[in-house]
């Protein structure tokens, strides 16, 4: 447990390889503890051994990650939970997830925190790979995360495309990101990216339909999610406000109940791409720009609303997207989803049996 006070971390890092063990602040307020990395510190945190919990804390200005969570000597990284951080201002993906040479991430939580990228901070952006190397929470070849109830805010850069908000990609499987509030970013839920290179596979070959073809994300769920662009300068830089949702070789996604929201332009609210993004489906989703397929993709669309003016929301122009109490083009217009599939709202307020389209049930 750390004692509340800031904790200049230049050059220093913490590295957890050994099961079990908790990372907190004593005081359990995230405010009161601050790591510091000042960007000398490269990852501040790494997490190299299973069931490792770190919560509670604020980790500031690492030169790449606030947190890196990786493969260690015994193979396989399982139960992972972080709980009600603050990661601000990293030189490249807050949290990133990735195996090392042996065994893989799995099954780990991102919960209750808040991933931030400040005008402050976007100068001190690695300029590598296309001149923005930043995002919120990036993961390789990982299987059952569950990215939930988190604030996601400001990646994007003056030159360059960030990386998503949230980004699984190289054979991940079975995400789930949910109620999340996402703002200002140029890209907001990622499942996929490549069409080819070195990707994760099952031996139960969870895609049939694509025929042995490159994946690069399997299955997975983006539900009750606000995804919001608001920012004058996030639309004046050269990429602007890409996408909210992006599925590029993501076989068998599910996209349902989000609200996605620009008060700019953008490319598109939700789009699939590539011939291995089939089985996909899109659902009760509300959004202010449209929805696109893309180069050979294939999905099932049913309940969405597109073109929605901001007046259907308490505060569209202000990222409050909780529906109007007039927005009768959203509500009871939903269509009945399997059971189970979405059950509840951002709010955690259950749905009705005709529900709203969007991530809020009014």
């Amino acid at each position: 447990e750390f004692a509340d006070g800031d904790y200049d971390m230049s050059g220093l890092y913490i590295w957890i390889d050994r099961p079990g063990i908790t990372l907190r602040s004593a005081s359990g307020d995230r405010d009161a503890v601050v790591l510091d990395g000042h960007y000398a510190t490269s990852e501040i945190i790494t997490i190299a051994a299973s069931d490792v919990t770190v919560a509670e804390l604020t980790i500031r200005r690492p030169s790449t990650h606030a947190i890196h969570v990786v493969t260690g000597d015994s193979g396989d990284t399982v139960n992972t939970l972080i709980y009600d951080i603050q990661a601000i201002d990293p030189g490249q993906q807050a949290i990133k997830i990735n195996p090392g040479t042996s065994g893989f991430v799995d099954d780990g939580v991102v919960a209750c925190s808040r991933l931030e990228l400040t005008d402050e901070g976007r100068p001190h952006v690695d300029p590598t790979s296309g001149g923005c190397y930043t995002g919120g929470v990036d993961a390789h070849q990982a299987r059952g995360w569950v990215i939930r109830d988190n604030e996601i805010d400001g990646f994007w850069c003056d030159t360059g495309l960030s990386e998503h908000a949230v980004h699984f990609w190289r054979g991940c499987r079975d995400t789930i990101v949910e109620r999340n509030v996402m703002r200002d970013n140029a890209r907001g839920v990622g499942f996929g990216l490549m069409t080819d290179g070195v990707a994760r596979t099952y031996p139960d070959d969870p895609c049939p339909a694509a025929g042995g073809d490159y994946v690069d994300h399997y299955g997975g769920i983006v539900r009750n999610n606000f995804i919001f662009g608001g920012r004058a300068e996030l639309f004046a830089s050269p990429d602007g406000f890409d996408c909210g949702v992006c599925l590029w070789s993501a076989c068998g996604a599910r996209v349902v109940h989000n609200s996605i929201v620009s008060t700019g332009d953008s490319f598109s609210s939700i789009e699939w791409r590539f011939a291995t993004s089939v089985g996909i489906e899109i659902s009760n989703n509300i959004a202010t720009h449209p929805m696109r397929e893309r180069d050979g993709s294939s999905a099932s669309q049913a309940g969405n609303l597109e073109g929605a003016s901001l007046g259907l929301f308490v505060g569209g122009s202000i990222g409050n997207l909780h529906l109007d109490p007039g927005a009768a083009a959203a509500i009871d217009q939903g269509v009945t989803l399997a059971a189970g599939l979405c059950a509840d709202d951002i709010d955690g307020e259950l749905r009705e049996g005709t529900p709203d389209i969007g991530a809020d049930e009014l």
